[in-house]
This record gives structure tokens, sequence and C-alpha cells, in this order.
């Protein structure tokens, strides 16, 4: 059979899903009356409406129906979440505002609110089953050609590769080279030359094109584009390594006009709203939890060595502004002047209890308090000193950038063993390093990953003094 035939446009794709999702908001109400025996009433089919537009408004809004081999499914599920408390958030508001919420079933609502994006995500990993099958057995795949012999390229053909539920079949890398040397991981996947790759688009043999050149190299790019405007493949421009490697770069407006954001906060807009809701109830339940402990090492504090039970100290928080950080006092004395030594293995300045609470991480329990307060957030870059800021900020490149986020109390770094003493500056460069990935990839499933991994590993560090 003719594979062209079985290549359906994503168009038709997007245009199912979203009936599909439709569909399964409604099904799930009905299913939530029917579950606990409850008629539907009008308040319910003004709030089914209500639901499915406010639902398609935040998807639109989070590009939830883009294209899925450009995308993986975590991030889909987290824009799917996103949409979906967007609707929550709108419905339960309007039935307070309105004073209608005595009209509707708790039980039934809270099931409707859980039971519709549970069914919405089991649809999409179900059609991706379906599509990573058909795409194995080489339907619905699509041709992929790479301008550029150079490592970005390679790095492209690698990546699709690895990853064949894309459907993407990677035909080599065109590029004129006669007389240039030509890299060696280069050469496996040259295919042919600019003309070559004009050609086999004008047959229509490559579906996407990726144009992987130098920013340097503005006039081959806008002759190539010029070169494809005859053709009918998707056409994409891949920053070149310089801004794919920038924290957080990605492609924005101002006014109409394209510009790269190069570093910024991910915690912008809706993403903000989640993960200070993600603050607020975590850290209260952790702060219900870790009360009664709290106390008890309060109080053994001040009974075991002269001086207060929490110790503050003026470190860096959002956007470099300086925030009172608590801890239990662990040391014989308070220090938050220009200097501060980092605690050592056989520190004297630390008291027996304060030695217990350093190693199991329970001198860190008072910084709940400053995540209910906003300061802190229970996940993201560990604080330093101010004094140690200064320090490092001379010797690290992008060592600020780790400020573009709130400070948290574990990080992910802090999971993957970089915790405790930075004697030296390889240690810190790579817990900054730790830190940076967190801020470019953050996702509320990142968050939940490490207080998991933070839990199931323990608060111990074999270099924590």
């Amino acid at each position: 059979m003719n594979n062209s035939l079985l290549r359906p446009h994503h168009s038709g794709i997007s245009v199912s899903q979203r009936i599909i999702d439709a569909g399964l908001i409604c099904v799930t109400l009905w299913a939530s009356h029917r579950l606990y025996g409850v008629e539907i009433s009008d308040h319910n089919i003004v709030s089914l409406v209500l639901a499915v537009s406010c639902f398609y408004f935040a998807a639109e809004a989070k590009s939830l129906y883009a294209s899925w081999r450009m995308g993986g499914l975590v991030v889909e599920i987290t824009d799917l979440a996103t949409a979906w408390g967007v609707v929550v958030v709108v419905l339960v508001m309007l039935a307070f505002m309105s004073k209608t919420s005595t009209d509707f079933s708790r039980l039934v609502v809270m099931s409707w609110f859980i039971m519709a994006p549970s069914g919405m995500v089991m649809a999409r990993v179900l059609v991706r089953l379906i599509l990573r099958e058909m795409r194995r057995a080489g339907m619905n795949i699509r041709t992929l050609a790479i301008v550029g012999a150079n490592s970005q390229a390679v790095r492209l053909i690698e990546k699709s590769q690895q990853a064949p539920w894309m459907g993407m079949s990677p035909l080599g890398i065109f590029d004129d080279v006669s007389g240039v040397p030509i890299p060696d991981e280069v050469k496996p996947y040259l295919k042919g030359d600019v003309a070559d790759l004009i050609r086999e688009s004008r047959d229509g043999r490559i579906d996407y094109i990726y144009i992987a050149l130098s920013m340097q190299q503005e006039n081959r790019i806008i002759e190539l584009i010029d070169l494809l405007a005859d053709t009918t493949s998707s056409v994409y421009i891949v920053p070149d390594m310089f801004i794919s490697d920038l924290l957080q770069a990605k492609w924005t407006n101002f006014h109409g006009v394209p510009v790269v954001g190069v570093y910024e906060t991910p915690f912008m807009g809706v993403n903000a709203v989640i993960k200070r809701l993600e603050d607020a109830i975590l850290g209260a339940i952790f702060m219900a939890i870790a009360i009664v402990p709290m106390i008890a090492i309060g109080m053994m504090i001040r009974l075991s060595s002269p001086g207060p039970a929490i110790f503050k100290q003026r470190r860096y928080g959002l956007n470099g502004e300086v925030v009172e950080v608590w801890k239990f006092r662990t040391m014989s004395v308070c220090e938050d002047g220009d200097k501060i030594p980092q605690a050592k293995q056989g520190d004297p300045r630390i008291t027996p209890l304060g030695k217990f609470l350093r190693k199991t991480s329970l001198d860190e329990f008072p910084q709940l308090i400053n995540v209910l307060q906003g300061r802190m957030s229970l996940v993201g870059p560990r604080p330093h000193a101010v004094a140690h800021n200064e320090q490092y900020r001379k010797l690290i490149h992008g060592y600020m950038l780790r400020h573009k986020v709130k400070p948290g109390i574990t990080g992910w770094a802090q999971v993957n063993g970089w915790r405790g003493e930075t004697d030296t500056l390889d240690k810190m460069e790579k817990r900054i390093e730790y830190d940076l990935e967190y801020i470019r990839n953050w996702s509320l499933w990142l968050d939940i990953k490490i207080i998991w991994l933070t839990v199931l590993r323990g608060f111990y560090g074999k270099n924590t003094y």
C-alpha cells in the first residue's frame, strides 16, 4: 500500500482530539451524576458549556493541540493539567460569585474534576500508542532533511533516530562542502549538496527541512529560504549552539517583531500561579506534619546552648533581592557578614545537636515558613549566603541566572548528590549546572519528582557538615 495514502494531516488529528476532549468532558460529567444517582440539572448544563469553552481557550493558549511529532507526552499532560486547572478555578469562582455552589453535589463535582482530565490523558496515551505502532510499521512517516554540515545537524538526526514515535525519517545532511573540511561526525550522514536538496524537495520527497546553519551565515540562510519558497516542504530554522545553550532561550515577539528570549524565568502567567499554588498547598501540608518536631527541636536548641533557636541569614532571593532565610541555629555563632567561612568537617563552631540537625537537614525545617511567606519555594536552587553569592558570581559564568526563580528548600542539584560543602570551584560549578538545568526544564511533574526523591532518599547527606 502506498504510504502517502496513510499520512493524515496534523489538522485532522488535531480536530479529532478537540472532539474527543469535548466528548470526554461531557461523558465524565454524565458518569459522575450516574455514579451517585444525581439528576443532571440546568445548572450542570451551563457548567458543562462553560467548562468546554474555557478548556478550549486555555488549551489553545498552551498550544495543546500542536503537532505531536515535535513534543513529548509529559509536556502535553502538563499543559492539559494546566488548562483543566484553569477550568476548575473559573467554575469554582463563578459558583461562589453567583451564590449557586449549594446547587451542586460536591461528590459529583469532585469526581468530574478528577475523571475528565484522567480520561483525556488516557485518550492521548492511546492515540500516541496507535500512532507509534503505525510509524514503526512504516506508516504515517514524514521525511526530514538537515542543512548544515556541523554538529548541530548531527544532533538533530540522532534525536530523530532516538525517538521513532515521532515518525520522522531523516534523509541526511545537505550542504555545499566542496573544498571545505568536513567534520568526521558529519561524514556518515552527508547526503548531498543544496542543489540536491532543492531538487528532492520540489519532487515532493522531503516533508521537513531544518536549516542548522550558523547565524553568522545570514546571507546563505536568506538565499536558501528564497529557493525553498518554490517547494511544499515545511521549513524551520534551528538556532545555532550560541542560541541553544542560552538559558530559557525561546522565540517571542515585541508588538509583532520576532525576538529571542535569552534570560527569562519559567514562572510567568499561568506557570506562576501553578508554582505558587504548589508551594501554598504542599507547604501547608508539610508544615502541619513538621510543626510538632519543629517545636521540640526549638526547645532542645534553647536548652543545649545559649542563643536563639531560629537563625536568620540574608540570602539572595527572586531577581537577586535580599531575603531573610530561616534555619534552626546549629552553631555557637550567628554569622551574617561580608565573609562567612563554609562549614567544614569537624568545624568547632557547630554544636553537638547542630551536627545532627545539619547531617539530617532538619535544620532546614523553618524554611517552610519562608515558603508560606512567599520568599522561597519548596523546590528551587538552594540559597547561598550573600557573601558567597558575591564570591561565586565573579568566578562562575551565569551564576546569577539561578536567581530568576525563588530559592528552594530542595532542588535538582541536591537530589543528584550535589549538596553540602563546596570546597572546590568544580563542585559549585556542578551545582549551578543542575540549577540552570532545572530552570530550563521546569514543570510541575519535575517538582513532584524532586520532592519525591528528597523524601525517598532521605535528608541525610554524606558531604553535609
